[in-house]
């Protein structure tokens, strides 16, 4: 079986610097396996999570998952296999203020379809209710940073992708809300198979998973 995740010769370095960010010679993590990456501000974790996800390219470097290198697609293709295989949670949410909690939750639903399928409003309102989210016709403007964060991963995990990403998910969240949304994730993942890559400063949540590496100094060491 090929890795969920497979990573060589990863370089990224910012315009006009003259040292790269990080380098990752490699990395590898199984179908249904889970990572925890942690590092100090600044060492390039949203970036290395935005190569994972196919949102940035690297300047050399493979990125695989299921043995099908994102890294060397064009945009289009990269956007189309981001929709279809990989569940992304962002710290900053991405969440659209003019639509309630249900409709946030099923906007990948309209990508492949004009109406979400009853099905997909089921699995949807499911979600929302494991997250703690009790109101989901409640627009999600009106809603707190924990509650907006609680959304965002239940959006994420609606069509039960074979990868799951996450930048800081619980770093909005109080203490029973984050224990919950790491059981959830945790559990999601094992669920479906999911590989499942976390970046966070949640030691508890790290804790969790099958594996701990960190991000220092351009490197990026199993912890």
């Amino acid at each position: 079986m090929s890795a969920g995740l497979s990573v060589d010769g990863l370089r990224v370095r910012f315009r006009g610097e003259a040292a790269d960010l990080f380098t990752i010679d490699t990395l590898t993590l199984a179908p249904g396996a889970s990572l925890g990456i942690r590092g100090p501000s600044g060492a390039g974790k949203t970036t290395l999570f935005n190569c994972l996800a196919g949102i940035e390219t690297p300047q050399a470097g493979r990125v695989a998952w299921q043995g099908e290198d994102i890294a060397a697609l064009p945009e289009g293709a990269r956007d189309r296999w981001r929709r279809r295989a990989v569940g992304l949670v962002f710290q900053d949410f991405h969440l659209v203020d003019g639509l309630d909690a249900l409709a946030n939750v099923l906007l990948p639903a309209h990508f492949g379809r004009w109406r979400p399928a009853a099905d997909e409003r089921e699995r949807a309102a499911t979600l929302l209710r494991r997250v703690g989210i009790t109101s989901p016709r409640r627009e999600v403007a009106l809603m707190s940073r924990g509650e907006r964060q609680r959304v965002a991963i239940a959006r994420a995990l609606l069509h039960r992708p074979p990868a799951l990403l996450a930048d800081e998910p619980t770093a909005s969240l109080d203490p029973e809300h984050r224990a919950e949304v790491a059981t959830l994730l945790t559990e999601a993942a094992r669920e479906t198979g999911a590989s499942l890559v976390v970046f966070s400063h949640d030691l508890e949540l790290l804790a969790r998973l099958d594996r701990g590496a960190e991000l220092r100094d351009g490197r990026l060491t199993e912890a």
